[in-house]
């Protein structure tokens, strides 16, 4: 059994994909690869087939983390039944994902600073301002995916390989 978590933002090149990155880190980080997988998606077809801004890529690779063959995509139907978290950076996209999401699946969604504290309700989106909201976001996100890596291992029964 493998459990699938999907992060989604508007364009897919700034918070979504940071998001998967980190949380894949994590992931990895706990042995736990062939348990969980991962993707991330936007709410609009902007940028699909971008690689992440290159703001994003930069902050994340400053921590080790490598981003770079991710691709931008648009959140389509089958995301809801395919994926078992769907992750939304802020309550804009979380209604959109609501507002296309079969009635059956509306528990899999959520808000990525459900899994955090202390970081407010949403992710801000960095895209039109300076090198500093990456670094915000980053540290946001990197919380989020903690708290969420947590509640995924202790809810399907998952243990830390060492």
């Amino acid at each position: 059994m493998s459990v699938r978590v999907l992060f989604v933002c508007m364009g897919n090149i700034c918070r979504s994909p940071t998001a998967q990155a980190l949380f894949r880190g994590a992931v990895t980080a706990a042995r736990l690869d062939d348990e969980i997988t991962t993707d991330s998606a936007g709410t609009h077809a902007y940028h699909i087939g971008s690689p992440p801004d290159a703001r994003a890529t930069a902050t994340a690779l400053e921590r080790d983390i490598d981003m770079t063959d991710l691709r931008a995509r648009q959140v389509c139907e089958p995301d809801f039944e395919q994926f078992d978290y769907v992750v939304a950076m802020d309550r804009d996209n979380l209604a959109l994902l609501e507002a296309s999401c079969p009635p059956k699946a509306q528990d899999r969604l959520s808000l990525m600073l459900d899994w955090a504290e202390g970081w407010g309700d949403e992710v801000p989106d960095p895209y039109y301002g300076g090198d500093e909201g990456f670094i915000r976001v980053f540290d946001m996100l990197t919380a989020a995916s903690q708290g969420l890596l947590a509640h995924i291992a202790s809810s399907h029964g998952l243990a830390e390989r060492s």
